[in-house]
């Protein structure tokens, strides 16, 4: 099936959560003490929901497999995605509670991430499972996002032929749990933040036959490489930032959405960058459509 040409929705698989935003003027110490926020809101967060509500926002079709439970904050992130017009195809919970997240974000842009809970595995047969594995076959393109729940999809992804998007995050190159993803990545994303030589270590996923490599700088940009080359391209300037959450998949969503609509690596990356910028300024995961 590689290489096949689709029109449906993108098939995003991967963990969405609710979470608890607190904004402080500084990153607190490893010591006890008191700080006092300088504001705090509840939110749908997650990687894939990052990348489904961004999708969204660019006029792609998104169908989102992913874990919920049956308690308020799974409710809340359903309204949330619902409303974006994100179809969710969502595998119940195994102790009946949703992820949670407390993200503690500075004036920078900095963040601490705290996972308050995070679902375990989640069956693989039953009507839940046939519909993943048929959007596997019809969907345009296939994202499989960090999460335990989400190994079932990359390995039937890998085995039925398809193209796997990834999104390694700030993987140092070594951790275990990120290989599988790492190794059937056919189209790979990261950050630069934990790789001594980002370089070396795209080149090495292009030898190992993925196609596309893509390594986020953060205010530094961007550099991708394929079997062309290597291309570069800087970050858009934002002078009036609201809220890093979300940037990356932002520009991961970005990136795809233009490599769909036929955009080459350099004006996908340019794409990406201009969506990103977008996100920052917005307050939500994903800017107004």
């Amino acid at each position: 099936m590689r290489g096949h040409d689709r029109t449906g929705e993108v098939l995003v698989a991967g963990p969405v959560s609710w979470n608890r935003i607190v904004h402080l003027d500084a990153l607190p110490e490893p010591t006890p003490h008191t700080v006092f926020a300088r504001g705090a809101y509840d939110t749908v967060g997650g990687t894939s929901a990052g990348k489904a509500l961004n999708l969204a926002s660019l006029g792609r079709g998104v169908l989102l497999r992913t874990v919920l439970g049956d308690d308020d904050e799974g409710a809340g992130v359903r309204g949330a995605l619902d409303a974006a017009g994100v179809r969710v195809l969502a595998e119940a919970s195994p102790d009946g509670r949703t992820e949670s997240h407390l993200n503690l974000m500075d004036t920078g842009g900095g963040r601490l991430s705290v996972y308050l809970r995070a679902p375990g595995e989640v069956p693989t047969s039953g009507p839940g499972w046939d519909a993943a594995l048929a959007a596997l076959d019809d969907a345009a393109a296939v994202v499989v996002d960090l999460a335990a729940h989400s190994l079932p999809v990359l390995a039937a992804a890998a085995g039925r032929g398809r193209d796997v998007w990834v999104d390694l995050h700030d993987y140092d190159g070594v951790a275990d749990f990120h290989r599988p993803w790492a190794e059937a990545g056919t189209h790979v994303f990261l950050s630069s933040d934990r790789l001594p030589d980002h370089r070396a270590f795209m080149a090495a996923r292009l030898d190992a036959g993925a196609r596309l490599v893509v390594c986020t700088h953060g205010a530094r940009g961007a550099t991708a490489l394929t079997a062309d080359g290597f291309v570069e391209v800087p970050a858009e300037r934002v002078d009036d930032v609201v809220d890093t959450n979300g940037a990356g998949d932002g520009f991961f969503a970005g990136f795809l959405d233009a490599h769909l609509r036929g955009a080459d690596v350099e004006q996908a990356l340019a794409a990406a960058a201009a969506h990103a910028a977008r996100v920052v300024r917005s307050p939500a995961l994903a800017p107004a459509g």
